[in-house]
């Protein structure tokens, strides 16, 4: 269940790269910083609402608590998205591509350093407030209150990003920008709005995991956000730069790919078979698993 539970929260993030990927041919490396500083607001919150551990099933204030902070946190982290697009991103728009990639950098660097004096060096023990007994009466597959909330949590969101880019007026304008920024202005698209709420809803889904991954990890740290950004932007080029189904895919293959690694060769050597099977795919699919040639997001 580990693979499974890791990919949902890899898919998450990896669908906010996705989508500014999408509107605006750059890969933001600022965005895995933004959700580690998500995950520093939610372990400030966490005790002072009340979710610690009791040992106990969770009650129904216990699950309230957790929705309030994930809403809470992905607002932050959608809010925290926006500015960063308004004020580093939006004046470089039509500047040479190495430009704002550059600056994702620095943005990354300086929310790394935020994150560094607010929480501090150390890795910081996040609060158990559901129990870590298993679920399920046999003791071959372990599915915990932590799978649980992943289910109840990550799931939903992703099929509410999947159906608001594709049922939605929002969703139409953002294919439109995605296609031909230029070609969409001239039909009456706001352009730059639509970033703005592309933005926000990559720093949302992405706030909302920096919850779930504090919650499940037991742990959070200042460095969090490279992993994060690392086996995210590895899933949406394995399923296809652009594709936001692929993007889920490609998260799920991480995250299997992880787990199994880990399982069998040590977690260690994790990461580097996660690489192995990006090449091996890129070398019979360069495009990835679902990539169009074309310049879309589908």
């Amino acid at each position: 269940m580990i693979g499974l539970t890791n990919g949902s929260l890899i898919a998450l993030v990896a669908l906010g790269y996705t989508m500014v990927y999408g509107v605006l041919r750059f890969i933001n490396f600022a965005h895995g910083d933004l959700i580690m500083l998500s995950a520093c607001l939610a372990l400030s919150l966490v005790g002072p609402m009340g979710l610690v551990s009791t040992g106990q099933p969770p009650s129904l204030g216990t699950w309230i608590g957790i929705y309030a902070l994930v809403i809470f946190c992905g607002l932050f982290c959608g809010l925290l998205s926006m500015v960063v697009d308004r004020l580093v991103y939006q004046p470089l728009r039509n500047a040479p591509p190495l430009a704002p990639l550059v600056s994702a950098i620095g943005v990354s660097l300086i929310a790394m350093n935020i994150g560094l004096f607010w929480i501090g060096a150390p890795d910081r023990s996040f609060p158990q407030p559901l129990p870590s007994e298993n679920l399920l009466r046999f003791q071959e597959i372990q599915f915990t209150w932590n799978d649980l909330l992943v289910v109840l949590v990550v799931m939903p969101l992703i099929a509410l990003a999947m159906a608001l880019i594709r049922l939605t007026r929002f969703g139409k304008a953002l294919r439109a920008v995605s296609e031909d920024r230029t070609a969409a202005a001239l039909i009456g698209v706001d352009v730059n709005k639509v970033i703005r709420a592309t933005f926000f809803l990559s720093g949302f889904l992405g706030g909302a995991a920096s919850v779930v991954t504090g919650l499940s990890a037991n742990t959070i740290s200042y460095q969090m956000g490279f992993q994060t950004g690392f086996l995210a932007i590895t899933a949406s080029v394995l399923g296809g730069l652009g594709s936001l189904r692929g993007a889920v895919i490609g998260s799920f293959a991480v995250g299997l790919v992880g787990a199994l690694s880990t399982a069998y060769v040590g977690e260690r050597w994790a990461n580097a078979f996660v690489f192995i099977v990006l090449l091996i795919v890129l070398v019979f699919r360069p495009e990835g698993l679902l990539g169009q040639r074309a310049r879309e997001v589908s």
